[in-house]
């Protein structure tokens, strides 16, 4: 959108009533892909700040709360279906924990994704970033020092996520698999 757009947009009656009623409807039907919508719009509109952090605080309730109801089914979770936004709002909250170095909440979050995703390429990087957090990296260590942010996704479904590295994933995954068999036992208990 143009800066013009933008400011149509923002000052939009009727725009600015679509998106309330539609928010008023993905907050009672707990749509995870109707509340990625809104807060998408918001924030691409760079509107109401605690109305974004309202829409993403129920974003991960409702997350929360599906996905705790797969871990008890053993259910696991698909990029090709709106599981993605389950997996995206458990990823963007596990990256924001890490950059508030916050690493133990992070590596918590990683490895449950590990353990419910059923994309092999997520997976591998899931389980690098668990071990970059394993080891206290600071996420701007991380992304300066180990991913390749020159790469374009290889598939729409892989925007949000961190997938391309400066180094072999396999070889990597190999070489810290001591690192990572221990932050495995220490947290497998999460699934229970």
């Amino acid at each position: 959108m143009t800066p013009e757009e933008l400011t149509q947009a923002r000052t939009n009656p009727d725009f600015i009533a679509y998106i309330d009623e539609r928010e008023k409807e993905v907050f009672e039907s707990k749509s995870i892909s109707g509340l990625y919508e809104v807060l998408d719009t918001l924030l691409v509109l760079d509107l109401d700040e605690q109305r974004i952090h309202n829409v993403y605080a129920e974003i991960l309730k409702v997350s929360f709360d599906q996905i705790e109801e797969r871990l008890k089914d053993e259910k696991k979770l698909s990029l090709d279906t709106d599981d993605i936004y389950f997996i995206r709002s458990f990823y963007e909250h596990a990256i924001e924990k890490w950059s508030l170095e916050n690493y133990d909440g992070a590596r918590e979050l990683f490895f449950i994704l590990t353990q419910i995703v059923e994309d092999e390429n997520l997976v591998e990087a899931l389980n690098i970033h668990l071990i970059a957090c394993a080891k206290n990296i600071d996420m701007d260590t991380f992304y300066e020092s180990q991913v390749n942010n020159e790469v374009e996704p290889s598939e729409e479904k892989y925007g949000y996520f961190i997938l391309d590295f400066k180094f072999y994933k396999k070889e990597y995954l190999e070489e810290n698999l001591a690192i990572l068999t221990e932050q495995f036992e220490q947290l497998k208990h999460l699934l229970k």
